[in-house]
């Protein structure tokens, strides 16, 4: 790879004195077309400019894609003839569209190094938080930006809290989330029912906690991601649980996809010792975990929302908040609902092609081209036809959210039929031995 020499005045800028390298691999503080934001990016995550051009054009048709493309060629024109150019370009539309970086591969080149965030091979790989956009979103008073790319703000610096943080739950979502947290540089506590999965986040600079409630009484915040109900309701209620460490001051942010009832029944055992409760339920998968891309939906206290903020920059693209306590865990519920019905459709329609004689392949290209096209389609429909349920979202778990939601529907005297008959599907594919799979695998339930 060519020596890159950097000066200010290029698109690859000096960063401001105030504004912290991401620890790890090598970085450069880079300037955006279009926005004008700036991100510290990795050098892996950086692709030849002019290569991809003409690719990329065809594929996008966004506005900001080309106000983005038509900057940097007005800029090409300005500079030309200058020696060492730098040149990248807001990509941002592309990346909501589910493209994700390859490998960089830069000759060694005596004149101009152009870059861009280029296209997957494969569409329905995962997306890499390159320069996801973290929107806080709240309900009664409009919306507010703060954007992030890796370890640092797009718009500014992303300082980690000076709050000693808590996490208890190291499962598919869990893990991912303590990572990014650890990345961003929080000081984070780990503890999980199964000891050994603290092991690897140690090794990354956690601590360790030996019980639920010596977690809750080293930090500031505490965060929970476990399975169900129950499992929540024993982590603070029961022997060495979260209520033994609760002090006054002390957050408690729940993030299990729960019923309201669980939640409001938190809310008032961590309130009455005086603590401080908000619900953070999040939208997404293990990998969208891993890549610090979930959408996190917030309730509750608002002050502990706010001190929250470094840790959804670090953990998420999104996060909403939508008032009362209670109020997440209904909108999550509803989400999954929709997520989890659809998720048995797609496995319905791919199953009758093939048993009308269709091309099961040809069905998914024929969908993945028309208005239902999304990463999540074709990521899941490629596992399916793949025969790959690894999990990346529990089947056993949408099977909850989906008995949840039921039970919420009923609670209001609203019917849920849709959703009713995706229950039953899920629950004979659990019957199936498809518990511990991708909720993918309900495709089983068609085919036995």
């Amino acid at each position: 790879m060519a020596t890159v020499h950097l000066r200010i005045g290029d698109l690859i800028v000096s960063p401001p004195k105030d504004l912290k390298k991401p620890r790890g691999k090598k970085c450069f503080f880079v300037k955006f077309f279009g926005t004008e934001d700036h991100a510290w990016i990795k050098v892996e995550q950086l692709k030849p400019y002019h290569p991809h051009k003409e690719e990329m054009i065809k594929i996008n048709k966004g506005k900001r894609f080309q106000q983005a493309v038509d900057a940097v060629e007005e800029y090409l024109k300005k500079a030309k003839g200058k020696d060492q150019v730098r040149i990248f370009t807001d990509l941002w539309s592309c990346f909501l569209l589910g493209f994700s970086i390859k490998q960089l591969s830069v000759k060694d080149d005596p004149h101009f190094h152009h870059f861009l965030l280029s296209q997957s091979e494969k569409p329905a790989s995962s997306m890499e938080p390159i320069t996801k956009r973290l929107k806080i979103i709240e309900e009664d008073t409009g919306s507010t930006s703060i954007q992030a790319a890796d370890s640092t703000a797009i718009n500014g610096s992303i300082t980690p809290t000076d709050k000693r943080i808590g996490f208890l739950g190291l499962g598919l979502m869990g893990s991912g989330v303590v990572s990014n947290l650890l990345k961003m540089g929080h000081v984070v506590t780990v503890w999980n029912r199964t000891a050994e999965k603290c092991d690897l986040f140690i090794q990354e600079g956690a601590r360790l906690g030996r019980t639920p409630a010596e977690v809750v009484s080293m930090c500031d915040i505490t965060f929970s991601c476990v399975s169900d109900p129950k499992a929540a309701r024993d982590l603070v209620l029961g022997p060495s649980g979260v209520l033994q460490g609760i002090r006054p001051g002390k957050c408690y942010v729940e993030m299990s996809t729960v019923d309201p009832e669980t939640i409001t029944e938190l809310a008032q055992v961590i309130t009455s010792r005086g603590g401080r409760f908000l619900e953070a339920p999040v939208s997404g998968s293990q990998q969208l975990s891993n890549d610090g891309m979930l959408v996190i939906v917030a309730a509750g206290d608002r002050s502990v929302y706010e001190d929250c903020s470094s840790c959804f920059q670090a953990m998420g693209k999104t996060s909403f908040f939508i008032g009362e306590a209670g109020n997440a865990a209904r909108m999550m519920l509803i989400l999954n609902m929709v997520q989890g019905s659809f998720m048995a459709t797609i496995a319905e329609g791919l199953t009758l092609a093939q048993a009308t004689g269709q091309s099961q392949q040809t069905f998914l290209d024929i969908l993945c081209q028309g208005q239902m096209a999304s990463t999540f389609v074709d990521q899941k429909c490629q596992n399916i036809l793949q025969g790959n349920f690894k999990p990346d979202y529990y089947l056993k778990h949408i099977q909850k959210d989906l008995r949840l939601a039921i039970s919420m529907g009923d609670s209001v005297n609203h019917p849920t039929p849709m959703a009713a008959a995706a229950n039953e599907v899920y629950k004979r594919a659990k019957a199936l031995d498809q518990s511990d799979n991708d909720m993918s695998a309900v495709y089983r339930a068609y085919i036995h």
